[in-house]
């Protein structure tokens, strides 16, 4: 299995054929940031994407990170808040 897929769940029992594992989602400034499932043995590295419909069009883009942390809580709070500063850094540029 390649890289991506396992990274993003291709083929995983998580409901939807080919999604990925969500752990949380918080809606922030018109965004939707979503925390990712992408564990590292007993880690959980820090996974998220973040959505927008734009002009009817549903908008995405996916962020890693190298940070890794103890457990699914921890990677969900913190995918979270890196996906809030990415939004107030990029804005709707994070979709060129």
């Amino acid at each position: 299995m390649s890289f991506l897929k396992k990274l993003f769940g291709m083929g995983g029992d998580q409901g939807e054929p080919g999604a990925p594992k969500v752990l949380g989602e918080e809606a922030f400034d018109g965004y939707v940031i979503k925390a990712i499932e992408m564990k590292v043995g007993a880690e959980y590295q820090l996974a998220g994407t973040i959505e927008k419909e734009i002009d009817g069009e549903q908008k995405s883009s996916q962020f890693i990170r190298a940070d890794r942390l103890p457990n699914a809580d921890m990677a969900t709070s913190a995918a979270i808040e890196k996906g809030k500063q990415i939004v107030k850094e990029q804005g709707d540029r994070l979709f060129d």
